[in-house]
């Protein structure tokens, strides 16, 4: 496992406590699951070109019929 070490100012340290104490999470859980999540979304690039392909497809399927 490979830890960061990721300064914050207060503030923004402050509204990460915040946040992880509001949904019952100790910090380094909290970020650990946004950065998870953030990381398994698929590339924007790959999700824009699949949607053009299905859109072409369907227009393709639409004249065929």
């Amino acid at each position: 496992m490979t830890l960061f070490f990721i300064p914050l100012p207060e503030d923004r340290a402050s509204k990460l406590l915040f946040q992880a104490e509001r949904v019952g999470l100790y910090p380094e859980e909290f970020l650990r699951r946004c950065v998870e999540e953030i990381l398994d979304r698929p590339d924007e690039a790959f999700s824009d070109a699949a949607e053009n392909v299905l859109k072409k497809n369907a227009e393709i399927y639409r004249s065929l019929a």
